[in-house]
């Protein structure tokens, strides 16, 4: 089947779609519908043969390209998105409700407009939705979201001094989890593995898989070893230059610095990592909820 692929908002999830017989090519505007409502998106994957038999839910057609009018709706709209976050923001405030308006999405033909929100525990926000009904006449909804998703809404610098990855280019969140930084050999110091979200950071997961398999073929820190110039204990690792440092007796109770490669060491006995501790309460807070 000829599918595209569009998106809603960038760095956002990709969604199929029939182009119903329209050629179209990356960065085109598309009239479609959703769950949520008839809405405007952007084709990122041009026209192209996919098999769609392992696909949940039938592909939809789109309902046109979009024209200029339909473009200029749309940026239209955006204003009045930014106008509807004030709006809701001063209408939670008045309710004394201790949330944060952090984005505001209205589907292209204005039948709902969507407030995402962080707070810290369970809002009431049942009357707040009744006051934002009467002033904007139309379906509202109010969603919660987690840090993650804030910090990829409003974006960033990273401390590798760049823009956020999630709010650029991360369609989708990864999991991501203490052992990851312990096999890149990082610092298990909160404020060197967690991003500006507060949470451990996305890109730990980029090179995990290389990590994995490199990792295969090396002791750990402590470890005894058997090797041609004598036994000895692994002093650190070099994941990447598959180097091992390590202290060989080589006779007469002398100990050399040795730098050795895997295949010229044997694991006589596993040590347990010295590593450095976290609190529970730390580990806790870096990882997703």
């Amino acid at each position: 089947m000829i599918v595209i692929g569009v998106r809603f908002k960038k760095a956002g999830k990709i969604y199929y779609f029939d182009p119903a017989g329209s050629t179209l090519k990356s960065g085109d505007g598309v009239i479609v519908e959703t769950v949520r409502g008839v809405e405007y998106g952007t084709v990122e994957l041009e026209n192209r043969e996919v098999d769609t038999s392992s696909f949940g839910s039938p592909i939809k057609k789109i309902i046109r390209p979009a024209t200029e009018r339909d473009k200029q709706i749309a940026e239209e709209n955006k204003e009045k998105a930014k106008k509807a976050k004030e709006t809701c923001q001063k209408c939670a405030d008045g309710h004394d409700l201790g949330m944060k308006v952090t984005d505001v999405e209205m589907t292209f033909d204005m039948n709902k407009i969507i407030f995402f929100f962080t707070a810290d525990g369970r809002i009431d926000f049942r009357d707040l939705v009744k006051d934002l009904a009467a002033i904007f006449k139309t379906r509202i909804e109010l969603r919660q979201i987690g840090v993650r998703d804030e910090a990829k809404m409003l974006n960033g610098i990273g401390i590798c001094g760049r823009s956020l990855c999630c709010a650029t280019f991360l369609g989708d969140f990864q999991p991501v989890s203490i052992k990851m930084a312990k096999d890149q050999g990082l610092s298990l110091n909160p404020t060197k593995i967690s991003g500006i979200c507060g949470r451990l950071m996305c890109c730990l997961k980029y090179e995990q898989d290389t990590y994995e398999y490199l990792n295969k073929n090396l002791p750990h820190e402590g470890d005894l070893i058997h090797t041609d110039y004598g036994d000895g204990e692994v002093l650190s690792v070099s994941v990447l230059r598959q180097i091992i440092k390590a202290a060989v007796d080589t006779g007469n109770n002398e100990k050399e610095v040795m730098f050795l490669d895997p295949s010229e060491v044997k694991v006589t006995k596993r040590r347990h990592i010295r590593e450095e501790r976290l609190s529970k309460d730390e580990l806790k807070n870096l990882m997703d909820d």
